[in-house]
């Protein structure tokens, strides 16, 4: 029998005896098994911590680096402050007022800006976060009334886009733009008749009388659909009072012009809701004179961004490294 085979049922190695070459065998490979394992462990958990420490390393990087800072994209002549409008209007999104009136006022600090251009691709927003930008524009005007401030509109600038467009001194659009919707909404579902076939039933309590104002579980009271209307109609006669302030005698008066339609960029110059077509390179060129753009959109905090995932990424490394360091330890 070679000495690698097992040994049989009876052959019995009397105590205290040295063990076969078999057995010998199995022991190496049983060493040499958990060596093998416990080099992987180390290995992960190196990898681990310098995939975390590469993860810190960015984070500072970018919090620290120079060219995060608002101003991108131009050199050290006279520019076109360019900030983009692109997306919802609304708090915590990237199109928010408090970043927006930020890089105007950096635009309008910097001595080489001779001009801003307001690059706007946005179907609207609240009406509040419209009307901050709105009134920082116009403010800005006053305390700057050299610095010329115009909007060029991509491929759509609707409702508090056009808001916060119709404060520009110009307007200039493609003509397949989308300009417009100058109206306010607030929608909702209604699901009474769908409950009344389940034969489900509403409860809510209220301390008010309208403290449950439009529940989609309830059926609309005239009285309350009626104060709606009125506070949106407020809202309405805010937005035509601004369009009106900022485009003055340029705007042909239309009953349809303030319905919330929208038009194309060739319909809105002949209806005077913008002045021109241009792209952000001819307006800056033509209209300001400075060919140069410097692009002063706030950019997103990255380091914030990083730092929460961070923590999150942390925890879970350490975590796993330490599950495989005491599993094949």
């Amino acid at each position: 029998m070679n000495d690698e085979s097992p040994p049989t049922t009876n052959s019995k190695a009397p105590s205290g005896a040295e063990p076969s070459a078999w057995e010998r065998g199995i022991l190496e490979k049983v060493l040499l098994e958990s060596i093998r394992e416990q080099r992987i462990a180390r290995r992960w958990n190196i990898g681990f911590k310098l995939a975390f420490l590469a993860y810190l390393g960015l984070a500072l990087w970018m919090a620290f680096n120079p060219l995060s800072s608002s101003r991108s994209g131009g050199g050290t002549g006279a520019h076109t402050a360019v900030i983009k409008v692109d997306g919802l209007i609304a708090e915590g999104s990237r199109a928010n007022a408090d970043s927006i009136i930020k890089a105007l006022k950096a635009a309008a600090d910097d001595k080489a800006t001779k001009g801003i251009v307001l690059k706007m691709n946005t179907p609207g927003g609240t009406p509040v976060q419209a009307a901050y930008v709105f009134e920082a524009i116009r403010t800005l005007k006053k305390d700057h009334p050299k610095l010329p401030i115009m909007a060029v509109v991509t491929d759509l600038c609707a409702s508090g886009g056009y808001y916060i467009a119709a404060a520009a001194d110009k307007v200039f659009v493609n003509p397949s733009s989308i300009v417009g919707s100058i109206g306010v909404i607030m929608n909702g579902f209604g699901f009474v008749g769908a409950m009344e076939k389940l034969g489900v039933e509403r409860r809510a309590l209220t301390a008010g009388d309208h403290k449950a104002l439009l529940d989609p579980f309830m059926a609309v009271r005239p009285t309350e659909k009626a104060h709606v209307q009125t506070v949106l109609d407020a809202i309405h006669q805010q937005f035509i009072a601004a369009v009106r302030e900022g485009r003055g005698t340029r705007l042909k008066e239309s009953p349809e012009l303030f319905s919330g339609l929208v038009w194309s960029g060739s319909e809105a110059v002949a209806l005077g809701l913008v002045d021109g077509y241009g792209d952000v390179r001819s307006v800056a060129e033509k209209e300001i004179g400075a060919a140069e753009l410097a692009d002063f959109t706030e950019k997103e905090d990255w380091f914030e961004r990083l730092s929460q995932r961070v923590g999150t990424t942390a925890a879970g490394l350490l975590w796993q490294s330490q599950a495989l360091t005491a599993t094949y330890r």
